[in-house]
């Protein structure tokens, strides 16, 4: 057995070490960027990072292909299924406001390699998205001056045709994209102005949209003979929303704004539910007003409004709708240019990425290096890569995030307080007081009716430790009191939270297993039905179990920021959807997932694990205490004194020898 233990302990100091947790500073508001942001603004945020080419592009495409006028429901379905996670990313946002969103979340409350591998893969979402809505951008208004840029380009520049790649360089995407970037490096506040002037042109053109089309409005569109409301059933609604679900990705740049928020433990939650809903009633009304004007099996996927306008022969209103579409494009543009930066920028200040990014402007506050690097490298991929080839790669990073978010909501909710005892925080005033002294074999005690009572025999003072102990509030991690007779012997030899966070595996273990029967059970596996059934109930238990064993534990009860209501169930929740909709994703997109999991994971040995600020912190030399106990008189005395680690050890030893001997010299 020692020769086993010390050969894992290799093992054991390693898992340690890419799992430790980020240890957050006393001052949560101190940071070297510069908090700005109002409400209004990361509303603003929030409504143009999830309201912007989804509106102009995905309604029509889902409507014609997948749901119908039904559509309406996929947007609600997948609005509710957004708010799961929202309410996630509202909590840490409130509870921890620092820059880097998803990564910080994961590092907090999960561990170092986690954390890395969410911002490394949110970094390639906001460069995908960005150059994705950069592609659509351009061939919108392409396709308004019929397409004489593509000409021009493919016949007097250079064209190519090699796969993955787009048929020619889109120099109008890579343009847009520098020079966006160039506006951002002038600080928050400008970007924060840019995106005012374009939300507030954009929600002004869906307003008309909604007023104009509603006047327009047939309800005979959705008759029976146009096909009725829901063409496609029950199926075609939830396909529909789990494509639809990628409307409302835009609101983690709110959490990721944190650190620039002026109040950010009101704002963040505040801003992300108003966002939220402005968004999801967006796009319902403007979906019924679509397919209202229009049957819906007649819309042109590309660019659905505007044709509908075209086709009503009011091609003036079409012009505005197109206006109004680069407008919102641009907002998701500034989103993605706002957040991929400050991700960087986070993982860069921990150590855990090259400390070229961490560094900010000192006079607009921005990490500039991060903004400009990262901003070309979004222009070369818009410049080089097709639309589709981008928007098959976005999702997989999004879900993920989504995932491991949640996940840290259930852990960090059950876990008790550094520096707490078996879970139960400390509740001395003076955070450096010394620690009272263990109770002696003649102690006076004072009991509730304030009588003092000296107590000599060891079972008398055994009885009075279980009376106080049924009376004292159970810590955070521990069971709830009213399951300890229960549950005690079989979860009691636990520590506080540990439960928790193999219940929360276990989760998302199922979580898996329960998609992956479920979506590949009846065609690829061709599953018998006992066997299919059977898995189903095993993984549907097991998810279940794992949140009654959450559940039986004390949560922390914080009143001061806002905390995700029903949790477990909620996070849990946002756990089986998000895993569900991952395994909808394609084969070719989880072997690119998996390359730059591996591009990733080498970034991470190679260099954010010998530079990361927690493991250079575990390794400075800490203050030490040592604990005497003397015999003056022949009384046990318990002192502590602190001794320092630069060899004055046996100085401190011999101090309080020779205190001891005066004391006891002076008695006798």
């Amino acid at each position: 057995m020692a020769t086993c233990a010390k050969g894992c302990a290799p093992a054991v100091r390693f898992c340690q070490r890419v799992n430790r947790l980020k240890t957050l500073d006393d001052d949560m508001m101190a940071t070297s960027l510069k908090r700005c942001l109002s409400t209004l603004d990361l509303t603003l945020l929030g409504v143009g990072g999830m309201v912007g080419s989804g509106l102009y592009v995905l309604t029509g495409t889902v409507a014609k292909d997948t749901a119908g006028p039904a559509v309406i429901l996929s947007f609600l379905f997948a609005g509710i299924a957004s708010l799961l996670a929202a309410f996630c990313y509202a909590e840490f946002g409130a509870r921890i406001p620092k820059t880097g969103s998803a990564y910080m979340f994961t590092y907090v409350s999960v561990g170092e390699v986690w954390a890395f591998l969410i911002g490394w893969n949110v970094i390639l979402e906001n460069m995908i998205g960005g150059a994705a809505v950069a592609r659509a951008w351009s061939g919108y208004l392409d396709s308004i001056f019929n397409h004489a840029i593509q000409n021009f380009t493919e016949t007097h520049i250079m064209q190519w045709n090699v796969p993955f790649l787009a048929h020619y360089p889109d120099l109008l995407a890579a343009g847009i994209l520098v020079v966006a970037s160039f506006f951002i490096s002038f600080g928050v506040q400008v970007s924060s102005y840019l995106n005012h002037i374009f939300s507030t042109i954009s929600m002004g053109v869906i307003v008309f949209i909604l007023v104009f089309g509603f006047v327009l409005a047939e309800p005979a569109n959705w008759s029976q003979e146009q096909g009725g409301f829901a063409p496609y059933g029950m199926s075609g609604i939830l396909a529909g929303s789990a494509t639809c679900f990628y409307a409302f990705v835009g609101f983690d740049v709110i959490a990721s704004s944190s650190e620039e928020a002026k109040n950010p433990q009101k704002a963040i939650p505040i801003a992300t539910a108003i966002s939220l809903g402005l968004a999801a009633t967006a796009y319902i009304l403007v979906s019924t007003v679509l397919t209202l004007m229009v049957p819906w099996h007649t819309l042109d996927p590309n660019s659905a409004l505007a044709d509908a306008f075209f086709r009503r022969g009011y091609s003036w209103a079409g012009v505005v709708v197109a206006v109004g579409s680069i407008c919102a494009m641009n907002t998701v543009l500034l989103c993605n240019l706002f957040s991929l930066p400050r991700i960087v920028y986070a993982m860069a200040e921990d150590g855990l990425f090259f400390s070229f990014f961490a560094r900010v402007n000192p006079i607009t506050k921005v990490p500039v290096n991060a903004i400009l690097v990262f901003g070309i490298l979004m222009a070369t991929m818009a410049l080089i890569f097709d639309l589709e080839a981008l928007v098959q790669f976005l999702s997989i990073g999004t879900l993920l995030a989504y995932t491991f978010v949640a996940a840290s909501v259930i852990v960090l909710r059950f876990q008790p307080d550094k520096g707490s005892s078996k879970g139960t925080a400390s509740t001395s005033p003076n955070p450096n007081a010394d620690p009272s002294p263990a109770p002696l074999e003649s102690q006076t005690i004072t009991e509730e009716n304030e009588e003092l009572k000296q107590y000599e025999s060891f079972s008398d003072k055994l009885q009075l430790v279980e009376r106080q102990k049924s009376r004292e509030k159970r810590g955070v991690g521990q069971l709830r009191a009213c399951w300890e007779p229960y549950l005690d012997r079989v979860l009691g030899d636990f520590e506080p939270g540990e439960v928790v966070a193999f219940s929360v595996m276990t989760l998302i273990v199922s979580s898996v297993s329960l998609c992956a029967v479920l979506e590949f059970g009846n065609n690829q596996l061709q599953l018998p039905t006992w066997s299919f059934t059977m898995l189903l109930v095993i993984f549907s238990s097991a998810f279940i179990l794992s949140l009654v064993l959450i559940w039986v534990h004390e949560p922390q009860r914080n009143t001061k920021t806002f905390q995700v209501p029903l949790v477990p169930l909620t996070p849990g929740a946002s756990i089986l959807f998000n895993v569900f909709l991952m395994m909808k994703l394609s084969l070719l997109t989880w072997i690119r997932f998996t390359v730059w999991i591996a591009i990733g994971l080498i970034v991470y040995f190679g260099y954010g694990i010998w530079h990361s600020k927690e493991g250079i912190r575990e390794l400075q030399p800490k203050d030490m205490a040592a604990r005497y106990v003397v015999l003056p008189s022949g009384s046990l005395v318990e002192t502590v004194q602190s001794v320092q680690p630069d060899g004055q050890v046996d100085a401190s030893v011999h101090h309080i020898n020779a205190s001891a001997a005066e004391e006891s010299t002076g008695r006798r």
